[in-house]
């Protein structure tokens, strides 16, 4: 058996797809997750998947003790992936309050436990917000683009993330970490057994989209078609989530084997191609032969107008490369709905 390997925020949507990954690469997990916006029957769809049960505690990483607690109980982790935190841009404008005392608490807490538990590294959950709105010229985004003021507190939160770990490494902490600038994940588990399920009224675009589809929904409103966009609609780089997942595990990989040519790096994980929100309902619409119920509204507080990565680092550095189309990607997420329906899980 390989090293042990905690994830925060593992039953949730990108967490537990990378758990999959995770103990399909060999590694024993540990995930703890408060459940706010995931369910515990998660874990049991990994074992489905995987055919291994993975340890689970519902935790806060705003409870220090409980953490503290928990890396007792299970001695020798050896790294950290870390992805609990709120992530909905339009409330975190609403709420940002809510959103830098979870988001930068959790991440604080477990930095101060690493050293205490022997935890050699941490991989970050970060994103292309970090860069704000790009200027032109720095279409598609390198690791090397300039970190731009956050448009959204949401985005200010993985970019104060990230300088307190650089702070953190830098004032001789015995530990290392990867960011992963991740762009848009979408998609679900080729089995339908996973996928992005939150809780309430989806603040993402494709659960919202796919809810629309099966009738859930009313109709899904497209925030804005005035941008200075070849459609008029935002541009994002939409990457499926199980390519995005083995993205962490290769960065496990390389924290434990010692590969690391700095203490902190930093790479994008995207696919290189920016697709339109309405070139993206499209898509769908071609790809699953379902018509989608949908009208343009006012622009969103927070949103950027176009964004989408230059990969080459991480396809040259990390030896990852995201693989699956973008049609096969919408396949999945309408197979996920379908199966939620079978389920009877509205």
């Amino acid at each position: 058996m390989k090293e042990r390997i905690l994830v925060t925020g593992g039953t949730g949507y990108i967490g537990s797809h990378t758990v999959v990954e995770l103990q399909n690469a060999g590694y024993e997990v540990i995930i703890i997750d408060n459940l706010s916006n995931s369910s515990a029957d998660v874990v049991d769809n990994i074992e489905q998947v995987t055919g291994i049960r993975p340890a689970f505690e519902k935790l806060d990483c705003l409870d220090f003790a409980g953490l503290d607690a928990m890396f007792g109980k299970y001695k020798g982790i050896k790294a950290i992936i870390h992805f609990a935190a709120s992530k909905a841009v339009g409330e975190s404008v609403q709420k940002p309050l809510l959103y830098y005392r979870n988001n930068l608490g959790s991440l604080i807490n477990l930095l101060e436990l690493m050293p205490k538990h022997g935890v050699e590294g941490i991989v970050f959950s970060s994103s292309c917000t970090v860069y704000g709105q790009p200027d032109p010229e720095n279409l598609p985004v390198t690791e090397k683009a300039p970190i731009k003021k956050a448009e959204s507190p949401y985005g200010n939160t993985k970019q104060i993330n990230e300088e307190i770990i650089r702070d953190t490494i830098a004032s001789g902490a015995p530990i290392t970490s990867i960011l992963l600038r991740y762009f848009n994940p979408i998609g679900a588990h080729p089995t339908a057994l996973l996928g992005e399920l939150p809780n309430g009224v989806p603040q993402n675009l494709i659960p919202y989209l796919t809810q629309t589809a099966i009738g859930i929904r009313e109709k899904l409103t497209v925030f804005g078609d005035d941008y200075n966009t070849p459609d008029g609609s935002c541009i994002r780089d939409f990457i499926n989530v199980v390519d995005l997942a083995k993205a962490h595990v290769v960065a496990i990989d390389r924290i434990l084997s010692k590969k690391q040519k700095d203490k902190v790096e930093v790479f994008n994980i995207g696919t290189g191609r920016g697709l339109s929100v309405l070139e993206l309902i499209h898509a769908f619409e071609k790809a699953t032969g379902v018509k989608l119920n949908y009208e343009i509204g006012k622009r969103r507080a927070g949103d950027i107008e176009q964004v989408w990565a230059d990969p080459a680092l991480a396809n040259e550095e990390l030896g990852w490369k995201a693989e699956t189309s973008i049609e096969d990607t919408l396949r999945s997420a309408w197979n996920w709905q379908l199966k939620l329906r079978e389920r009877g899980i509205q």
